[in-house]
C-alpha cells in the first residue's frame, strides 16, 4: 500500500509540472530552439515542418530551426506549442532534457487547452508513420493521373505527396476522398478507418460549434460600397433595406441561450455590466495620434485604462499575454483591446518594424473561452486601426474587405442551459483599414475612425453596442464619400455576441 504523504506528493509534483506548462507562454528563447533543432534527425524535422504548415501560412521557412524561430517571433511558439510538437514527434526524452516536462503532463495540457497542430495534420502524420516504402511508391504512382508525370518523384516521401495534392487542392481538412480512394487501391483498408473515425469526429464537432455558438451574420463591407454607392448614389446590388444610400441586409434576430427564439413579448437577454470597473481596456497604440482621446473615452465609460505607447515588435506579444493572463478579470464583467499600429489587415507591427508582424487572429485566440477561463461569457471587445500600403487595392470594386477569422454561423437554438459556452463565443471585432498615407499628412493624422467612434461611445453609451457600430459606419461612409480613394476607410464588423449589450445600462 502506497504511503498517503508519498501518493499526496506524487500528486503535486504533477499539479506542479502541469502549472508550470501551463505557465510556460512566452516565447521560446533561441538556445532552447537550437537545442531541440540539434537533437532531431532529418525525417523528425520534416515532420514538424508539415505539421506547423496550417499555421505558417505567410512564412516560407528553409529549415525547421527558421521555421521555429519565426513561430517564436510572432508569438505562435510558447513552451506548450513546442512541448506540443516534441510529444507528436514522440521525441519524449526531449520533453524530459530540455523543456523539463513530461508525455503525462503534456497529454494533459492538450485535453484541457487549444492546440497549435490541427487533428488533419496529425491524421496524416500518423498515416505516413504507418506506410512502408512500397505503399508510398505506389501512391505516388496512382497519383501521377492528378499531379502528372513527373511532379513528385519516386523517392519522395507521403508528406511531400501529400503537400503536392494539397498544391492542387486535391487534399484538404475537409477533402480526403482521393486519399481514401488510393489507400483503397493499395490495399490498407486499416488507414482509410482512420481518415473515417477523423471525418467523424470533425462532423460531430462542426454539429456542435453549430448549435452551441449562435449569433448575428457576418457583416463585412464591399469596396463597392465605396466606389458605386457612396460616389453614384445608389446600388447596383439587390434592394434589401435601404438607410441614408447604404444598403444592408435584415440580420436575424440573436438566441437566448435557453435555446428559443426571441419573440416581441419577450425582453432579449442582456450582458451583466454592473462590476466597477467594468473591465481592463488594453490601448496599444504604435502610432502614438489616438491615445489620449481613446483613454479620455474608455475611463469616462467605466474602464481602467492600460496605454502602451510605441511598443517594439517583440514586446507587442509579451504585453497581449500578459493581459490575456492577468486574475483580475474574473471579478470584472467584461473586456476592452484597441490596437493602432502599421502593417495589414491581418496583423499588426511594432514601431521599430523590424520583425514580420504580430498576427491579429493570435490577439483573438488568446482571450476566447478556453485561453482566458476568467472572462468566458463575457463581451471581450476588439476596435483595431491598421494602416497599410493599400496601393492597387482600392480600384478593385470586388474587394471584400473583412476582419480576422471570427467564423459567424447562421443563428440556431442553442442546446438547454447546462450545455458549455463555445471559445469563440462573445468577441466583437471592429476591423479598420487605411493607406499608409494618412500618416504623411498632419492634418489628419488621427484616425477618423478611432476619431467616430470616442464620439459615438461618448453620445450614444446606452444603446445597443451593435446599433451604435452601424451608425459608426454610416459615418465612415459619410467621410469616404468625400475624399480621394486613397483617403477612404476600409471598415467591417464581425461579432459572436449572444446578448445585447449596453456598455452604460444605467
Amino acid at each position: 500500500m502506497v504511503p498517503r504523504a508519498l501518493l499526496n506528493g506524487w500528486r503535486l509534483g504533477e499539479n506542479l509540472a502541469a502549472v508550470v506548462l501551463n505557465m510556460a507562454q512566452s516565447p521560446v528563447s533561441a538556445e532552447v530552439i537550437h537545442q531541440v533543432e540539434e537533437c532531431l534527425d532529418e525525417d523528425e524535422k520534416e515532420m514538424m515542418l508539415f505539421l506547423c504548415r496550417d499555421v505558417t501560412e505567410n512564412l516560407a521557412p528553409p529549415n525547421l530551426r527558421d521555421l521555429l524561430d519565426s513561430l517564436s517571433e510572432r508569438g505562435q511558439l510558447t513552451f506548450a506549442a513546442l512541448a506540443e510538437l516534441l510529444y507528436r514527434v514522440r521525441r519524449f526524452d526531449l520533453l524530459k532534457r530540455i523543456l523539463k516536462t513530461d508525455k503525462a503532463t503534456v497529454e494533459d495540457h492538450l485535453c484541457r487547452n487549444p492546440h497549435l497542430v490541427s487533428d488533419y495534420r496529425v491524421l496524416l502524420m500518423e498515416i505516413g508513420e504507418n506506410l512502408d516504402q512500397s505503399d508510398v511508391s505506389s501512391l505516388v504512382f496512382i497519383t501521377r493521373d492528378y499531379t502528372g508525370r513527373g511532379k513528385v518523384t519516386k523517392d519522395k516521401s507521403f508528406l511531400d505527396l501529400v503537400i503536392e495534392l494539397e498544391k492542387l487542392n486535391l487534399i484538404a481538412s475537409d477533402q480526403l476522398n482521393l486519399l481514401e480512394k488510393c489507400l483503397k487501391n493499395i490495399h490498407r483498408i486499416d488507414l482509410n478507418t482512420k481518415i473515417q473515425k477523423y471525418t467523424q469526429s470533425s462532423k460531430e464537432a462542426r454539429s456542435n460549434m453549430n448549435t452551441v455558438q449562435a449569433s448575428l451574420p457576418k457583416l463585412s463591407i464591399k469596396e463597392q460600397l465605396y466606389n458605386s454607392r457612396l460616389q453614384n448614389g445608389r446600388s447596383k446590388e439587390p434592394r434589401c433595406v435601404e438607410h441614408r444610400g447604404i444598403q444592408r441586409k435584415l440580420v436575424k434576430t440573436s438566441i437566448q441561450e435557453s435555446g428559443a427564439f426571441l419573440s416581441p413579448h419577450i425582453r432579449e437577454e442582456t450582458y451583466r455590466m454592473q462590476s466597477r470597473p467594468l473591465g481592463i481596456c488594453l490601448i496599444i497604440d504604435c502610432i502614438g495620434n489616438d491615445t489620449e482621446h481613446l483613454q479620455e473615452t474608455f475611463t469616462s465609460l467605466g474602464y481602467r485604462v492600460q496605454p502602451f505607447l510605441f511598443p517594439k515588435s517583440r514586446d507587442i506579444t509579451q504585453i497581449v499575454r500578459r493581459f490575456a493572463c492577468m486574475t483580475q478579470h474574473q471579478d470584472y464583467d467584461s473586456f476592452v483591446c484597441v490596437l493602432v499600429s502599421l502593417e495589414g489587415s491581418q496583423s499588426m507591427m511594432g514601431r521599430d518594424q523590424v520583425r514580420s508582424g504580430f498576427s491579429l487572429d493570435c490577439v483573438k485566440n488568446m482571450f476566447t473561452g478556453d485561453t482566458c477561463p476568467s472572462l468566458r461569457g463575457k463581451p471581450k471587445l476588439f476596435f483595431i486601426q491598421n494602416y497599410e500600403s493599400l496601393g492597387s487595392q482600392l480600384e478593385d470594386s470586388s474587394l471584400e474587405i473583412d476582419g480576422p477569422s471570427i467564423k459567424n454561423v447562421d443563428s440556431k437554438p442553442l442546446q438547454p442551459r447546462h450545455c458549455t459556452t463555445h471559445p469563440e463565443a462573445d468577441i466583437f471585432w471592429s476591423l479598420c483599414t487605411a493607406d499608409k498615407s494618412h500618416l504623411e499628412k498632419p492634418s489628419s493624422a488621427s484616425s477618423v475612425y478611432l476619431q467616430k467612434l470616442s464620439q459615438q461611445l461618448k453620445q450614444d453609451r446606452k444603446r445597443p453596442l451593435v446599433d451604435l457600430h452601424v451608425e459608426l459606419m454610416n459615418k465612415v461612409y459619410a467621410w469616404n464619400s468625400g475624399v480621394s480613394s486613397k483617403e477612404k476607410y476600409n471598415l467591417s464588423l464581425q461579432h459572436t455576441l449572444r446578448k445585447k449589450l449596453i456598455l452604460s445600462p444605467a
